[in-house]
């Protein structure tokens, strides 16, 4: 069995310590690619070397919402900069966040519509998180018509999914979906189209049922996919070869 974790912050400082073994898990569990999104301007140097230093580290530069009080306004040149000199497989972490209210609304949208509009005149896929606002990204993304990417650990409505599926986007699921209070959401997937959904960790946070209360890691990817497989009645396999076969389509990874 082949994986590919669509959301995994492997340069995080969480994995300092035992990054190399944390590696080697992951390989042990068939993770055979990991996109690992940046969240802020001053990260990008760090994750361009440790995507550098692990085979098969895909790095995505980016404009976290909940990190909006670090983002200056040079932070979108600068950031095509990067992109042009370092050609990345998407732009990300990047959306909206009003979780805790909408204080900052107009600098996030400000820095969502600015990275969507380098993802549209770069032809790059986007990695957009989305609390509380799935509503509000549908409807940004009228304006960029040719935008495509992944609404990654996805938790709106049916509706909303179809469409997000409709212009262009894959949903990312991880470890909430094992949750056993996530009915909603595993009724949701149940409805999925398997070839529109990308499983995820989003390490070293949202840690899945076997591992509640501890480090989230890549290796725990395998329970995501058993969970789809169970929800879709479909074999480990199946999921597993299609989430990665949308992967490798989204990013054109090698």
């Amino acid at each position: 069995m082949e994986l590919i974790d669509s959301h995994c912050h492997f340069d995080a400082e969480e994995f300092d310590p035992d990054r190399d073994a944390v590696y080697s898990r992951a390989l042990a569990a068939g993770i055979t690619a990991i996109l690992s999104p940046a969240t802020t301007a001053a990260t990008w140097p760090r994750l361009q070397k440790t995507a550098q230093q692990y085979a098969g580290i895909y790095p995505a530069y980016g404009l976290h919402p909940m990190m909006s009080a670090q983002h200056q306004p040079d932070h979108l040149s600068l950031l095509e900069e990067w992109i042009v000199r370092e050609k990345p497989h998407a732009i990300g972490e990047c959306g909206l966040d009003f979780y805790a209210g909408r204080e900052d609304e107009h600098k996030q949208r400000m820095l969502l519509k600015g990275q969507l509009a380098l993802a549209a005149a770069h032809d790059l896929p986007i990695i957009i998180h989305a609390r509380r606002a799935v509503e509000d990204v549908i409807l940004l993304l009228r304006d960029y018509p040719t935008v495509r990417g992944v609404l990654h650990s996805y938790s709106g409505s049916l509706e909303q999914a179809k469409r997000l599926i409709d212009h262009g986007f894959y949903l990312g699921f991880g470890g909430p979906l094992t949750w056993p209070k996530s009915q909603r959401l595993r009724a949701l997937v149940k409805q999925l189209p398997l070839n529109t959904l990308l499983l995820e960790t989003d390490a070293p946070d949202q840690t899945g049922q076997a591992h509640r209360h501890t480090r989230n890691e890549p290796a725990y990817l395998p329970e995501i996919a058993c969970t789809v497989a169970a929800l879709q009645t479909l074999s480990v396999d199946d999921v597993a070869q299609q989430t990665s076969a949308n992967a490798h389509q989204l990013f054109a990874l090698p």
